[in-house]
């Protein structure tokens, strides 16, 4: 087996993990072509061997892809949805339980990205925050991290829905809030996924790596900000996080 099929979403997330893995296959003399589209058209050609990995499913919440005869490999890192306080030394502001006393210097007005509008109206709903005057905008989600950027540079008091890895993490500069009634959901688990039959096809080597292979959040979130901050390919990200100039050490 000389050339596999890889597929992920259109966004710097997947194509940085994504980027990670073909450092891996190229390291085995497996030649990666690149399919990218939207996540159901993809988990369509996954489920009929169009494709052979995807990159990554975030379990449970991607569990539509597991399809009989798909193969799901070890766990590359733990993604997760927070809401995220746009100062990162507030000293009253520390969780969604106190967000309804919170004073006038917060926004009522909460960001969130258009593909986590779920997590966020579950959270508004366990913790009354519509009743105590707050409103969700929901934009594109490019849109929404930019706007999150934004007020961080302006110190402004805003709050956001954040899905973990992301560039905005590794930038840093403001809290995540707890959630003690976990309405945003537990950790999840990325996977690369196999094509029914690759597991059986694959050299045992390979799959064994693939298997193995450990990322993080903060190697995913470093890689973005790479691309997004510092003008990096993909690739040329996945080349330093393995010369371990991505991270302190």
């Amino acid at each position: 087996m000389t050339t596999l099929t890889i597929a992920h979403p259109d966004t710097t997330i997947h194509e940085a993990t994504a980027a990670a893995i073909i450092r891996v296959l190229e390291a085995n003399d497996v030649e990666p072509e690149i399919t990218i589209g939207p996540k159901g058209a993809l988990r369509d050609m996954l489920s009929a061997g169009e494709v052979d990995l995807y990159v990554s499913a975030w379990l449970p919440e991607d569990a539509a892809f597991l399809t009989p005869g798909v193969t799901s490999l070890g766990v590359l890192f733990n993604p997760s949805v927070s809401c995220c306080l746009s100062q990162e030394h507030n000293a009253t502001l520390t969780s969604l339980s106190n967000l309804a006393q919170a004073g006038s210097e917060l926004s009522r007005d909460v960001i969130v990205p258009e593909t986590l509008l779920h997590h966020a109206e579950a959270m508004f709903s366990a913790y009354a925050l519509q009743e105590a005057g707050f409103t969700l905008r929901a934009l594109p989600d490019e849109e929404a991290l930019a706007t999150f950027s934004a007020s961080l540079a302006k110190e402004q008091l805003v709050l956001t829905v954040l899905a973990q890895p992301c560039y905005l993490f590794h930038q840093g500069g403001f809290r995540i809030l707890q959630d003690p009634k976990e309405t945003l959901g537990l950790e999840m688990t990325a996977h690369i996924l196999l094509r029914p039959g690759l597991a059986d096809e694959m050299d045992r080597d390979l799959y064994d790596e693939l298997d193995e292979l450990m990322l993080s959040t903060k190697v995913i979130s470093a890689m973005d900000y790479a691309m997004r901050a510092e003008g990096l390919s993909a690739d040329d990200a996945a080349e330093s996080w393995q010369r371990g100039k991505l991270l302190p050490r």
